[in-house]
């Protein structure tokens, strides 16, 4: 069949071909550029150094039994992309967010996590290949001198970054000895998806509009975070209460409890119910 259209159409066309190979070129390269390389475009380019930060860092992760490594960066809707990177936040959540709180309340930490959360959606295969880098980094020294290790990769999100570490930079942790990851979740599917993972636990966290996925996490023996107004119950609906603010890696020793958590913060100040006041 005569081909009608006209040559610039079909030059046009050419381009598009050939930018497209172009750009699965670049990413299929990703992987293979130099660590150094990695660092200078996210320095140059997001003004970002390091991804992970020290857990001594944080008052609460400074108790933990294990050296702990955690990544914060910019919670919920707030990324020039409006991209919700906490994707099951309730209102009160969101408003009670302990993103401000301890070193959050410094413009400089802020500017730190914005910068991250920008280079995560705006290039997120050399971010998470840069985050592989620096965990693998953690992972070896801890090794070198016979030490276990743990990671919080969602500190101030809700991401399923064992998935996108898989996928993106080739790196499964899922499994790897002497390496512990906890994290907690709105999202239930996420929580009860790893469930039976020997190194990675999650802790289901209530909120004012959850109850139905609450209940079901307690029913599949999942921890269950619970903030609550003023002194820790013994006991929350039958569940016993293990006081959640003596250490962050404390759900890696615990199956089936309510880690309570006093609240802290913008939370002291909620009223939308997910603070628990009567218990």
């Amino acid at each position: 069949m005569k081909d009608y259209r006209t040559n610039a159409t079909k030059q046009a066309q050419n381009r598009n071909l050939i930018l497209k190979l172009k750009k699965l070129s670049d990413m299929q390269n990703i992987t293979k550029l130099p660590v150094k390389d990695l660092r200078k475009f996210a320095k140059e380019k997001y003004n970002v150094g390091t991804i992970l930060s020290n857990g001594m860092t944080n008052t609460k992760t400074a108790k933990n039994d294990l050296k702990t490594f955690i990544l914060y960066m910019t919670p919920h809707k707030r990324n020039s992309k409006g991209v919700n990177v906490c994707p099951n936040a309730s209102v009160g959540c969101a408003l009670a967010c302990l993103d401000t709180s301890g070193r959050g309340v410094f413009k400089n930490v802020q500017e730190a996590r914005t910068n991250k959360i920008e280079f995560y959606l705006n290039d997120k295969e050399r971010f998470l290949n840069l985050l592989a880098y620096e965990i693998k980094v953690k992972i070896a020294t801890a090794k070198k001198r016979g030490e276990k290790i743990a990671f919080r990769l969602n500190g101030t999100t809700d991401l399923d970054f064992i998935y996108l570490l898989k996928k993106y930079a080739n790196l499964d942790l899922i499994g790897m000895p002497g390496v512990f990851l906890y994290d907690y979740t709105k999202t239930l599917g996420k929580a009860l998806k790893y469930q039976n993972s020997s190194n990675y636990v999650h802790t289901f966290s209530r909120s004012e509009s959850n109850q139905a996925e609450t209940k079901k996490a307690i029913e599949a023996g999942l921890n269950v975070a619970v903030v609550f107004a003023n002194e820790l119950p013994d006991f929350w609906q039958g569940i016993p209460v293990v006081n959640g603010d003596k250490g962050d890696d404390l759900m890696l020793n615990y199956k089936g409890v309510i880690l309570g958590l006093k609240a802290k913060g913008k939370a002291r100040k909620d009223t939308s119910g997910f603070v628990v006041t009567k218990y």
